[in-house]
């Protein structure tokens, strides 16, 4: 007997008809899709026509900062990234970050909201250690069959110019976080060479992913996006390698973003934009146009560098499509694809999608198209996650 079939939704998937179909699911997998399924269930939902979606992706936000669901904190980081980053690590012990029980607040607003991957930058440093990675995997592992968290050693606060931190970053790679971070190789650390090649170094090593965050703006970031399109096909990475933030993209003149683009296209490096503020926003027609890898994420969510943010990606795709100007049904669908597929594709997620065989990771939502979705950011009705119903109505069910 298969464990649920989905009568009448429309799922979508990008490029594809929008059509009414009926989803089988066995084993936590999609098993059939198609118009009236003679095939029978434990469990039977009617979804009445409702849109269905895939899992949401967040690639890029910060678990081990947040204060979600705690009491409010004025923001006190001012605007420069050393401020910001001074003052994150100046209150952490104030404030008993990192904290699993944060983190695990933060992860069920996200579950609700329809997310069902998440990759989640984690500071290490010599005064916090790895102490970060173990209240972010405490979160995890309270939600393990509701959401997966993917984990990033990022030094925020310096590799190059902060010893014993390389030391550290390595042993959370031994410890089994899957990615490796950086920041800003030449404008905050001042050594593109030295970080690129410790961050190459070890994913090469323990066969990690590697995700920098690069704030740089103008020539200086795009010069940087070079080197880390050079340094991915010397060292066969392709595929596994993203920019984050990448605010320079965002600026630069359109021949100069084309062929940044088609570079990143070619070398398999990804970027993830986030919309944060008022910071440029990565072309998002042009990394479709060129087949370059876009992903978007939340980034920071009620910590110390911002008081703003609800964990809510479908939200977060919405800020993306408006703030790059998406209009027309299908442009706006390009955000809702760097939402989800494109995530997949950064995360490196296997059997991602509304397909036979993929993993049933889904949400439902009331909305004609899925630039309705999108615009209006509906209530997710249904969440599913493995094939189980997680959340109902916005709200998590209980176990």
């Amino acid at each position: 007997m298969n464990d649920l079939l989905l009568r009448g939704g429309r799922p979508w998937t990008p490029g594809a008809p929008l059509t009414t179909a009926d989803i089988l699911i066995s084993g936590g997998r999609i098993t059939a899709i198609g118009p009236d399924l003679t095939e029978t269930a434990t469990e039977t939902i009617d979804l009445a026509g409702a849109l269905v979606l895939p899992g949401l992706v967040d690639s890029h936000c910060h678990l081990d900062k947040t204060m979600y669901g705690g009491p409010w904190i004025p923001n006190s980081g001012g605007r420069t990234l050393s401020g910001r980053i001074a003052n994150g690590e100046g209150r952490r012990r104030e404030l008993g970050l990192p904290s699993a029980e944060y983190s695990a607040n933060l992860l069920a607003a996200m579950i609700s909201h329809g997310t069902a991957h998440v990759r989640s930058h984690i500071d290490i440093d010599p005064e916090v250690g790895l102490g970060g990675v173990e209240a972010v995997r405490a979160a995890a592992e309270r939600y393990s069959d509701r959401v997966d968290v993917q984990l990033v050693a990022f030094p925020q606060g310096g590799l190059m110019n902060r010893p014993g931190t390389a030391e550290l970053l390595e042993a959370a790679l031994a410890d089994g976080v899957e990615v490796i971070g950086g920041l800003d190789p030449a404008g905050y650390d001042g050594n593109p060479t030295g970080q690129l090649d410790l961050l190459f170094g070890l994913a090469e090593k323990y066969g990690a992913r590697i995700d920098i965050h690069l704030h740089d703006r103008g020539a200086l970031g795009a010069w940087q996006y070079d080197l880390i399109i050079e340094r991915t096909r010397a060292t066969g990475l392709s595929g596994r390698v993203t920019i984050s933030h990448a605010y320079a993209m965002g600026e630069l003149a359109p021949e100069e973003q084309r062929r940044i683009a088609e570079g990143l296209a070619d070398a398999g490096v990804s970027m993830v934009t986030c919309a944060v503020g008022d910071a440029p926003v990565v072309p998002v027609r042009l990394m479709h146009e060129t087949g370059a890898g876009l992903a978007l994420g939340n980034d920071g969510i009620r910590d110390l560098w911002t008081p703003y943010g609800d964990g809510d990606m479908l939200r977060r795709i919405m800020t993306v499509a408006f703030r790059g100007r998406l209009v027309a049904d299908a442009e706006i669908e390009l955000a809702l694809a760097a939402g989800t597929y494109g995530g997949a594709r950064v995360l490196g997620i296997d059997n991602y999608g509304l397909g036979v065989g993929s993993a049933a990771d889904l949400f439902t939502v009331t909305a004609e198209t899925p630039a309705h979705a999108v615009v209006s950011v509906p209530t997710r009705e249904l969440v599913l996650k493995r094939g189980r119903v997680v959340a109902r109505s916005g709200a998590l069910v209980a176990d």
